[in-house]
């Protein structure tokens, strides 16, 4: 039974040039409309598919953000009234810092949203310029002290490297102003250039500066290391969190647990069933409109299936795939399923075997692909 939920807002005040998320532009867009269809779409989702209770919330865009206070008090409103909120652990909505004005932080706060998760991606403004971004760094400080005096005490920092001109030494200073800001979390990212970006289409034309390997691999490393000198955790291969503040809500996609993906482009996994809403806006609406499921494509997921998620999912964190764990979900032993594998993986030193888990090495952190990709294709279904 699902107890999460992903609700997605696709409208932005400007589209950032590695963003390959579905999203539009705000202006002339039917928002009210789209809010209308979104709660319509909650409510019949939790008539055919109830739950318990959900115990986190992540409203994710797009910048939802860039909806104004009123529309994000009827969005925020309509959730309390058709979804199970009530006993709600986590409740996170994405920020833009050049979008947070107080009345929207009162909004926010009005309807127990209890966590931010913050757009950064750099303190480098040439750099920030350069990634389509229109934030400074002191929009991003302004932000969070205003965020904080609204009673938010849970705000998470996205942040990118590996970004075109990007130098070693840029990212230690993002790394040094995201700590010295005392955030209880971040999240930082290598860049992939997406098809449907504007980095993709420089990068075909050849006028795409990118850092070589060895300096992502330099900055990764130097991204473990200070968070770790700053007491800061890392329980997942990109995220850090001061302790007791990992997002909840992103470990139920690392567990492979299900949740309900609401919104245009939304994704979901409910009852076995993995799924895709329609992206295009009017597609979505006319579909709730008709009153039918907003769906694009639908996908039962194999038991197979399931174990090989459980394994690329599960060693994504630092705590690894645990032998018991693993064996009471899916009635068999891990060992048995990939020994082979996990073998040769040890020989070559990226992973570790411990008395009751399997995790990664630091050595396979820096080469989680190819960890991942030894438990697709092993097994057969019977």
């Amino acid at each position: 039974m699902a107890t999460a939920a992903y609700i997605h807002i696709p409208f932005c005040e400007h589209i950032c040039h590695y963003c390959d998320f579905n999203k539009v532009f705000l202006k002339n867009q039917p928002v009210d409309d789209y809010i209308h269809s979104l709660l319509l779409e909650m409510k019949r989702t939790m008539g055919d598919h109830p739950t318990t209770g959900l115990k986190t919330v992540y409203i994710g865009g797009g910048t939802p953000t860039a909806l104004s206070a009123k529309q994000l008090d009827v969005l925020l409103k309509g959730m309390q009234e058709v979804l199970p909120i009530k006993h709600i652990e986590e409740y996170t909505i994405e920020v833009n810092p050049d979008s947070i004005e107080e009345n929207k932080l009162d909004v926010l706060k009005k309807y127990g949203i209890n966590r931010l998760s913050m757009g950064v991606q750099t303190f480098n403004e040439q750099l920030l310029k350069g990634i389509g971004r229109t934030h400074t760094r002191s929009s991003v400080e302004d932000a969070i002290a205003r965020s904080r005096a609204a009673g938010f005490s849970n705000i998470s920092l996205d942040l990118m490297f590996g970004l075109p001109n990007q130098l070693p030494i840029h990212f230690t200073e993002t790394i040094n102003e995201a700590i010295a800001l005392s955030v209880e979390h971040i999240s930082a990212y290598s860049l992939k250039v997406e098809e449907k970006t504007v980095f993709f289409n420089r990068k075909r034309q050849g006028k795409l500066t990118l850092p070589p390997e060895e300096d992502e691999v330099m900055m990764y490393q130097d991204l473990l290391n200070r968070t770790k000198d700053a007491g800061l955790l890392q329980y997942e291969i990109s995220n850090f969190a001061k302790n007791g503040f990992e997002s909840k809500h992103n470990l139920v996609y690392w567990n492979n647990e299900e949740y309900y993906g609401f919104g245009a482009g939304a994704h979901g996994y409910v009852n076995g069933i993995r799924y895709q809403n329609h992206g295009p806006i009017p597609k979505y609406l006319k579909a709730i409109e008709q009153g039918s499921a907003p769906t694009l494509h639908t996908h039962e997921v194999s038991p197979v299936e399931r174990i090989e998620e459980a394994m690329f999912m599960g060693l994504r964190k630092r705590e690894g795939v645990p032998f018991d764990v693993f064996e009471k979900l899916y009635g068999r032993s891990l060992l048995e399923c990939f020994g082979e594998q996990i073998e040769l993986l040890q020989e070559r030193g990226l992973v570790k075997v411990n008395s009751d888990s399997i995790k990664l090495t630091e050595e396979g952190l820096l080469l989680g692909n190819e960890v991942f990709e030894q438990f697709i294709a092993v097994l057969s279904e019977e």
